[in-house]
């Protein structure tokens, strides 16, 4: 069985998209050939519908299956009315797609938690019951499938500054999905790339679990520190080990370029 692609995008911001970075994102989807792609949230800027217009037809370019979740910037900010009555009623209209959503093929398992709340400004969390669910979901999984889980906000962050951007009820998360199987926690929401292998930060995790952040992919809102950028996880069943690529948008080529290499093993 070949090694399992996946594309991992984060907060593309559509409002405040770079056309020549998601031109340059199309070809190196293209070029590495994923066979699906995962986007953790923060489709777009304000929530506007031309800008999820924009976003649903950037996805459908991609001509591959697509796993996508809400961010904190998916519901209204301005319009009080449809952020309490209807806060995903220009999600669902564009994309279509659930708030949890699931991808499951031979290889892989994912599984999207909407870690979004109408009240919360930036600030998201995860419930008890959503904890419950995703970890009954992971326990079904079949033997050598990549169990993944997708939440926007991170569920570990490596700069102090970032503290406050942490999920709520991060803590209980990890420990119940790891224990339940998950291999990734993917997320977004800071705009900076990084992996760490959780157990590091938690030595009573039975398993490895890792915590892989993608920057942010097309948006003209870059930190300092990172560029546009997004990631390719390559997985091998058989060695139950991922391959984490780091891509970069290269202003000067005007392509995405390999920044760097993580091995993740799984067991």
């Amino acid at each position: 069985m070949s090694p399992l692609r996946i594309l991992h995008l984060s907060d593309t911001h559509f409002g405040t998209e770079l056309s020549p970075v998601a031109d340059a994102l199309l070809r190196l989807s293209e070029a590495q050939a994923p066979q699906m792609a995962i986007l953790s949230g923060d489709i777009t800027q304000r929530a506007h519908r031309a800008e999820f217009a924009a976003a649903a037809s950037f996805l459908e370019c991609l001509e591959i299956p697509v796993l996508a979740l809400p961010g904190n910037h998916d519901i209204p900010l301005f319009n009080l009315a449809s952020r309490i009555l209807s806060p995903y009623g220009n999600y669902r209209h564009a994309l279509r797609a659930p708030l949890m959503p699931r991808f499951e093929n031979e290889q892989l398992l994912a599984l999207g938690v909407n870690t979004t709340r109408w009240y919360r400004h930036t600030d998201g969390e995860v419930s008890p019951g959503q904890i419950e669910r995703i970890g009954a979901r992971l326990g079904s999984a079949k033997p050598g499938q990549l169990r993944i889980v997708v939440t926007h906000q991170p569920v570990h962050v490596i700069e102090q500054r970032d503290l406050p951007n942490l999920l709520r009820g991060h803590q209980a998360a990890i420990r119940a999905w790891s224990a339940a199987g998950a291999d990734l926690i993917l997320g977004g929401h800071i705009h900076l790339p990084y992996a760490r292998n959780l157990r590091e930060h938690y030595p009573d995790l039975a398993r490895p679990t890792w915590c892989v952040q993608a920057g942010t992919a097309i948006s003209r809102r870059v930190r300092f520190e990172a560029p546009n950028s997004v990631n390719i996880i390559d997985y091998d069943s058989a060695a139950r080990a991922c391959l984490l690529q780091r891509w970069d948008f290269d202003r000067s080529e005007g392509e995405f370029r390999l920044q760097g290499q993580t091995p993740m093993a799984l067991d």
